[in-house]
């Protein structure tokens, strides 16, 4: 069964791997390549090989994603660790409409997602991005009184910065930030790994895989399907996706030594990083499931992990990792 780790100090336990939910109903490949009972039977399969630490948030659909991890789980819903999100301001239909993470708004989320999950209890609660308008201590602090009322386990904050984590961290302990991390996506290495290490919060990285660049296995922005979010990742266009698949090639070769495939190198290297890094790769099928699985059994020497983060340093990475308005939201 897979092993665990601990995010914070708090007592919250999961699985050394976690499973990305958000392509099953949002953002990758074009909806007619979307199939429910395909994505249902990978849930299942996940909780049938102990990877029982779930990432989902209202915003992904909006709205299907928690209700499909809802019906996955009736039943089920005993030793899995749900983690969502709320801080998105959703309109008629279903639209993205700014940040909201106002004290009101937390709780008109956090209802609604309890009923879409069919849960009595959220395990792991993030405000999804800062929201720059309302004090982080507001928002803190409306998150503990649902902690005290039951409603929510543990709280945790989504690509926050220095300023922000410490001053959540001062009104209810934090038990997980999750932002992006990864073999090409390094900004956390200097100052807020760090602090989260001093404060003894987790790190809970998102596209750990590179949105599936790092599996080497992936195609240029050029011909992904409309709807595809990676469509518009500068990461993957032109003259930028030449020179990291060259990077991504050093993953390659590591993978064929230690007989294993890019991704499960690419997830290995994070786990060696530190025990309190608890990746949560993205998938909805039942086979790349268990190869992401995998890697918690992949051994990477010290002159493994020299090569990758040499080979992959940030200044060998061409592309920023979002365009101007989606780093707009991320709060460092």
């Amino acid at each position: 069964m897979m092993k665990k780790r601990s995010l914070g100090n708090g007592g919250l336990s999961v699985s050394a791997i976690g499973l990305g939910c958000m392509g099953m109903t949002a953002s990758y490949d074009s909806p007619e390549a979307r199939d429910e009972k395909e994505a249902i039977a990978t849930l299942h399969r996940a909780l049938e090989i102990g990877v029982t630490f779930l990432d989902t948030a209202e915003v992904y659909g909006p709205f299907t994603n928690e209700e499909l991890i809802g019906r996955a789980l009736k039943g089920r819903r005993d030793g899995v660790i749900i983690a969502t999100k709320f801080g998105w301001r959703i309109g008629d239909p279903g639209v993205e409409r700014g940040l909201d993470s106002r004290p009101a708004h937390i709780r008109e989320a956090v209802e609604g997602s309890l009923r879409r999950l069919q849960t009595d209890h959220i395990d792991l609660l993030y405000q999804h991005r800062i929201d720059p308008n309302v004090p982080i201590e507001d928002v803190v602090g409306t998150m503990a009184a649902l902690v005290s009322e039951g409603k929510v386990r543990f709280l945790g904050l989504s690509e926050a910065g220095e300023a922000n984590i410490r001053r959540a961290n001062a009104v209810h302990p934090i038990a997980a930030l999750q932002s992006e991390y990864s073999l090409w996506e390094r900004n956390l290495e200097q100052r807020i790994i760090p602090l989260l290490r001093e404060l003894h919060i987790g790190l809970v990285p998102f596209s750990p895989l590179g949105r599936g660049f790092l599996t080497g296995n992936i195609k240029r922005a050029e011909e992904m399907p409309a709807g595809d979010f990676r469509a518009g990742d500068p990461r993957f266009q032109g003259p930028n996706f030449d020179a990291n698949m060259q990077a991504v090639s050093v993953v390659k070769e590591i993978a064929a030594a230690r007989k294993a495939t890019a991704g499960q190198i690419a997830l290995a290297w994070l786990l060696h990083k530190g025990d309190d890094i608890v990746p949560i790769p993205g998938t909805k099928q039942r086979a790349r499931l268990d190869e992401n699985a995998g890697a918690v059994d992949v051994t990477l020497d010290v002159s493994d992990m020299a090569r990758l983060d040499d080979a992959l340093s940030p200044d060998k990475i061409s592309g920023p990792r979002y365009n101007e308005a989606r780093m707009a939201t991320v709060d460092r």
